[in-house]
């Protein structure tokens, strides 16, 4: 029988790659899920009131969820789950759906934030796989990814009016949650009061360019803050790819936390997680950025499967203690100075 870790990440490749179908009906003909009612917890997949997957850490790692001390927030928006191709938007409701978003995004994601941050992420209305792969004619795929960004943009208003009281955050997101964060970013933070509480952005999984805002500008340090960093991984040969040339953009080393393009050994990575969540994995592989990606070498566990080129589903997994790490600097920094 397959281990639990290896099983994961081929079920999760596998609706990727093989979720081809797309819904019957256009976006404009079909019945859509109700919009999340954000006062109500069970919109809301993560509260720091709610128990949930992301008040978990690694058994035996010696880390420790700190929510309940935390000054610092993050509002995580978590990435593309629903590969059913059944609808344009996923259900809220969902139960089989929420069960995997909690058990992959929840724990290895928005649980990477813990040690230093109250977790807030809402549910939504995601698009799902077909969304970006709309060849349809009718706008269906790009409706269905303004509809899942108005459940978003609600769910902002709502933390902000309800929850934040005035507090610093980060705003952390993955693949289809990077596209709603940087959404977001450039409708309610960049050119707003709202940017002087932006401890950072943690823009994941989505190619960014160096235009999409007027004022955020990339990191290129561990320890500064007001900015964003952002990377899309692949395996060492894969940035001239179709997929690496996909995702390039703005590229920020996880291992250094600059933009440098020089080769950076494995004994930078503290420690890398898979989703079977049972243990810290150090020194997993080594990375370089180039051609506006992030390449990596063959990681030492061979559970961690390539889709082509492509680590998508491990952006956070292989850095997950560095990413840890690196939120307690930019959050101490930022209380440093304001």
């Amino acid at each position: 029988m397959l281990n639990p870790m290896i099983r994961t990440g081929i079920v999760l490749f596998a609706l990727c790659v093989f979720a081809a179908c797309k819904p019957w009906r256009s976006f404009d003909e079909e019945t859509h899920p109700p919009p999340p009612d954000y006062s109500q917890t069970d919109a809301w997949a993560c509260l720091p009131t709610k128990h949930n997957a992301s008040d978990t850490v690694p058994p035996n790692s010696g880390e420790m969820d700190m929510q309940s001390t935390a000054q610092v927030d993050v509002f995580y928006i978590y990435p593309t789950l629903d590969f059913s191709g059944a609808n344009w938007n996923a259900d809220i409701h969902n139960k089989k759906l929420n069960k995997l978003i909690e058990r992959t995004a929840i724990r290895v994601q928005a649980g990477a934030f813990n040690g230093s941050c109250k977790v807030y992420a809402p549910r939504y209305r995601q698009g799902t796989l077909a969304s970006f792969y709309d060849k349809t004619g009718t706008g269906s795929g790009s409706k269905a990814l303004e509809l899942a960004y108005q459940d978003i943009r609600a769910a902002f208003q709502y933390y902000i009016k309800n929850y934040n009281k005035g507090r610093p955050f980060i705003i952390a997101g993955h693949s289809q949650g990077t596209l709603m964060a940087y959404k977001l970013l450039q409708e309610f933070v960049d050119t707003t009061s709202l940017r002087k509480r932006l401890v950072a952005a943690y823009l994941i999984g989505y190619h960014i360019q160096k235009d999409y805002f007027k004022n955020l500008k990339p990191c290129d340090s561990a320890t500064q803050t007001g900015g964003y960093i952002t990377w899309n991984t692949v395996k060492m040969g894969g940035e001239n790819s179709s997929l690496g040339k996909f995702f390039a953009g703005v590229c920020i080393n996880p291992l250094t936390w600059k933009p440098d393009t020089g080769f950076v050994d494995s004994r930078y990575d503290i420690g890398s997680v898979n989703y079977s969540f049972k243990k810290i994995e150090p020194q997993e592989l080594g990375t370089a950025i180039r051609g506006g990606v992030l390449t990596v070498s063959a990681p030492v566990n061979k559970g961690y499967k390539t889709f082509r080129t492509g680590y998508h589903i491990y952006d956070y997994n292989f850095f997950y203690m560095n990413i840890r790490k690196n939120v307690q600097l930019r959050v101490e920094a930022y209380l440093k100075t304001h």
